[in-house]
C-alpha cells in the first residue's frame, strides 16, 4: 500500500498548477489499474467495411476493451459478440440511440453488457429547459429498465448540455437535478468537460457515485471554448500532445473507482491506426 501511495502522489506532482482535489478517504485500498480500450466511433468507418479486422488492429495495439456503436448493430447480438471475442477484447459498455433506446434493452442484455450508454440527445433538445427535462424523465425511465434487466444506464456528455437555458439553469444542472441517481449513472468525455469550460477534476469528484465510465482525446493547447457542438469545437489531439492534464486525472479516476477508459478521438489528422498506436504509448508510459 505505501508504493500505491507513493505513486500516487509522484504521478500527481505531474499536474503542474492543478489543485489536488481528493479527499483522505479517497486514499484506501487501490482499485487497480484501469482498462483502456477504444469507443468503435473513432473507427466506424473502418467497422463498417471490416469489424473483425479493425477489432483485431485494436487488440493488436495493446487495448483491451471495446466500446461499441450503433454502426454495426445490424449483427445479430451474439454473432457480434463472437466477433468481439474472437478478437479477444473485453465488452461491458456500449452506445445506443435516444430514438430508440428503450427497444434495444434485449439486444444489450444479450451482449452481456454491465453499462447501457446513451451519448446524445436529440439536437431539438438541446436549447431549452423543456428538452432537458424531457430528457430527465426519459432517462428515469430507462434506467429503472435497465436495472431490471441487470444493467445500468449512463449517460454520456459533450458541451451543448453546459449552456444556460431559459430559467438560468444549465442542461447539466437540469439532468443531474432531476434524475435519480441510483438509476443514471455518467460517462463523462473529458475533452468535452474542458470544451464546455468545465473543471473535470471537479465534476468527476462532485459526481463520484455517479462516474463509471470516462472518455479520453486530447485538447490542443489555447483553443477556445464554447457550448456549439461541431467543427468550431473540435480541437482534437492524440493524448499527451494536447493541454489536458492526464496524468492527474487518470490517478483520480483510478482512486475513484473508475475501471474503464475509452479513447474516443472523434477525427484524427493522420492515419487512425497511427492516432491510436500514439495513444496507447502515452497511456502505457503513464501506467496507471
Amino acid at each position: 500500500m505505501r508504493s500505491t501511495r507513493r505513486r500516487f502522489v509522484q504521478v500527481s506532482a505531474l499536474a503542474a498548477g492543478c489543485v489536488m482535489v481528493f479527499p483522505h478517504e479517497m486514499l484506501g485500498q487501490d482499485p487497480g489499474p484501469l482498462n483502456y480500450g477504444v469507443q468503435l466511433y473513432m473507427v466506424r468507418r473502418q467497422a463498417v467495411a471490416d469489424l473483425a479486422g479493425i477489432l483485431h488492429s485494436i487488440r493488436q495495439i495493446g487495448f483491451t476493451q471495446i466500446e461499441l456503436y450503433p454502426v454495426v448493430y445490424d449483427h445479430p447480438a451474439l454473432e457480434l459478440k463472437k466477433i468481439v471475442d474472437d478478437a479477444g477484447l473485453g465488452l461491458v459498455s456500449a452506445h445506443f440511440n435516444y430514438d430508440d433506446f428503450a427497444q434495444r434493452i434485449d439486444y444489450a442484455h444479450q451482449l452481456g453488457l454491465k453499462f447501457m450508454v446513451c451519448p446524445m440527445l436529440p439536437q431539438p433538445q438541446w436549447n431549452s429547459a423543456a428538452g432537458f427535462g424531457k430528457a430527465a424523465d426519459d432517462f428515469n425511465r430507462w434506467g429503472a429498465q435497465v436495472s431490471q434487466a441487470g444493467m445500468q444506464f449512463v449517460f454520456h456528455n459533450h458541451c451543448y448540455e453546459f449552456k444556460p437555458q431559459d430559467g438560468g439553469l444549465t442542461g447539466w444542472q437540469i439532468l443531474m437535478g432531476n434524475t435519480d441517481p441510483t438509476l443514471v449513472m455518467l460517462e463523462l468525455d473529458i475533452y468535452w468537460l474542458v470544451q464546455a469550460g468545465q473543471n473535470p477534476a471537479q465534476v468527476m469528484l462532485e459526481y463520484k457515485d455517479r462516474v463509471k465510465l470516462i472518455h479520453l482525446k486530447d485538447r490542443v493547447a489555447g483553443a477556445p471554448t464554447g457550448f456549439v457542438l461541431g467543427p468550431s469545437a473540435e480541437h482534437f489531439t492524440e493524448l499527451g500532445t494536447g493541454s489536458i492534464d492526464w496524468p492527474h486525472l487518470l490517478m483520480q479516476a483510478r482512486w475513484q473507482g473508475i475501471r474503464y477508459a475509452y479513447l474516443d478521438q472523434d477525427e484524427t489528422a493522420g492515419p487512425v491506426i497511427q492516432s491510436m498506436t500514439e495513444s496507447f504509448a502515452y497511456l502505457k508510459g503513464l501506467n496507471i
